[in-house]
């Protein structure tokens, strides 16, 4: 069986803690590796290793930080079914969902390369007699992300590539249940030109979290990952005096209007729905149909798309919806939350309990899960499943659809299918939802732009890449500055002046 490493100042690193956890191959149950899980003193190496070679990194000048990263793309596009198959193998998406994830983290690298345009600062001339001022943004030093198992290629892209492009080191602690694409990400990254100590991939469990929490040389930490552990990592970083910035769970509605078109309203459900097996924090688990004649509508529409979805194994190819969830746990908190909805009165419109893939019988698959009459005091309203489950609540007008996501606590996306302008740009102004979605059913912004959501659902003020990534991974810095005049009346130069 495979012992994966760490990756500490450019080389693989066994673990010597004598911890590890299981890596599981989702599609059919087997443990396929053993993922070690660093200690306190294995962190400090990295953390060492990355404190010296940060300096000379950030000395450099953007444009060459920058052609880095133009060589990585190219790496990252050479090598990308190579990254895709390992992601499907340790995540269980299929082979476009996992050349996906690497893709919108490639598109974050690819913004990146505009460094030197982002970390420009102003300048004034002459704002008081002989006195010019101007700002710079410089390097924090040593940064830190954790990240999550559900994009294993996209969201540390999203973290390291800003954040070394910013002048500074990083230390990536990824999910100990997907981590070989990191360490491949790791590898690449020098491959590309990246100096080493600059990308260190150390995995490991909370004991590596507390590790990066109370290392005073570390400077930011970025999360992504449920809210409760998002809360205790920003407000013990915080504590800690770092820049912090953490992106927890989501409960996403979809209000699809009388007036939709309704097979592009259902379509988009699909999609945003059970695509990825749900495992997504901008996946739609709420649809909310306007009246019951739109509901009855939506459903109709509904059903003979998700009895015709097909549950499967990466391998399968094009031929497979969605793949396994991953791991045996979370398939298990998933059929919970599924019977807890039965038992507190939802109507199961899709049954999916009883899927079973010839084969592959010890896989983490589920089937596709349908409820209507959905009320929000159910537990699979209040709660973020992360699995292939929809949820319908009736609403009986646009103002009680509205209050319906406002009032969640959490508020990462959400979306309206219609086609009534008014309706949309009212939507859009009220919701107090971070990314929203106009006839599109996952409003995940452009690399260009800023990703991260309201409520409960962030804690911090600066939301992932775009331009908030360079203000999170940079101080910035105003220097006043006067000069002796050494400028005779006349117009000849006083050079004692200036002695």
């Amino acid at each position: 069986m495979q012992e994966l490493t760490h990756y500490i100042n450019g080389e693989h690193v066994k673990g010597t803690s004598g911890r590890f956890s299981d890596v599981f191959n989702p599609a059919t149950g087997e443990v396929q590796a053993k993922c070690p899980l660093a200690s306190v003193e294995e962190m400090e190496q990295a953390v060492a290793a990355a404190q010296a070679a940060q300096p000379k990194w950030g000395a450099t000048n953007p444009q060459r930080r920058a052609r880095v990263m133009m060589k990585f793309v190219d790496l990252l596009n050479r090598d990308m079914d190579k990254l895709a198959e390992t992601l499907s193998r340790e995540h269980g998406k299929t082979f476009p969902d996992a050349k996906g994830d690497i893709q919108r983290g490639l598109e974050v690298v690819e913004y990146c390369i505009g460094a030197p345009q982002m970390l420009k600062g102003e300048f004034t001339d002459s704002a008081g007699p002989g006195i010019d001022m101007y700002s710079m943004r410089q390097p924090l030093g040593v940064t830190a992300g954790i990240t999550p198992f559900n994009f294993p290629a996209m969201i540390p892209m999203w973290m390291f590539a800003p954040a070394l492009a910013c002048g500074n080191a990083f230390i990536l602690k990824p999910s100990e249940r997907d981590p070989s694409v990191p360490l491949m990400l790791a590898e690449l990254m020098e491959e590309a030109g990246l100096p080493k100590g600059l990308l260190q991939v150390v995995n490991g469990d909370k004991v590596a979290v507390d590790a990066i929490l109370y290392n005073d040389v570390i400077q930011s930490i970025g999360f992504v990952g449920s809210t409760p552990i998002a809360e205790y990592i920003y407000g013990t970083g915080c504590s800690q005096g770092k820049r912090v910035q953490c992106f927890g769970g989501a409960k996403n509605h979809m209000i699809v209007m009388p007036d939709a078109d309704m097979d592009q309203a259902a379509d988009a459900l699909i999609g945003a729905g059970y695509g990825a097996a749900g495992e997504r924090c901008m996946a739609i688990s709420v649809a909310v149909p306007v009246g019951d004649e739109t509901a009855d509508r939506l459903i109709e529409k509904l059903v003979p798309r998700i009895e015709k979805l097909k549950v499967g194994p990466y391998t399968a190819g094009d031929d497979v919806d969605y793949g396994p969830v991953v791991t045996a746990a979370a398939k298990e908190k998933i059929l919970g939350l599924v019977q807890s909805g039965i038992d507190q009165g939802a109507e199961l419109v899709v049954d999916g309990r009883d899927f079973n893939l010839q084969g592959y019988e010890d896989g983490f698959f589920i089937g596709p899960h349908l409820f209507d009459r959905v009320t929000p005091d159910m537990d699979i309203y209040q709660q973020e499943i992360f699995g292939p489950v929809l949820s319908t609540v009736r609403a009986g007008s646009y103002e009680e659809a509205l209050k319906l996501a406002m009032d969640h606590e959490m508020g990462n996306g959400t979306a309206i299918f219609t086609r009534d302008g008014d309706a949309a740009r009212d939507f859009a102004n009220r919701i107090n939802i971070g990314m929203v979605g106009i006839n599109v059913p996952i409003p995940v912004p452009l690399a260009y732009h800023t990703f991260g959501g309201w409520k409960k659902s962030v804690f911090g003020d600066l939301n992932q890449h775009g331009p908030d990534a360079f203000k999170f991974y940079t101080r910035s810095k105003t220097i006043t500055s006067r000069w002796p005049s050494g400028i005779k009346d006349g117009g000849e130069f006083n050079f004692k002046a200036m002695d």
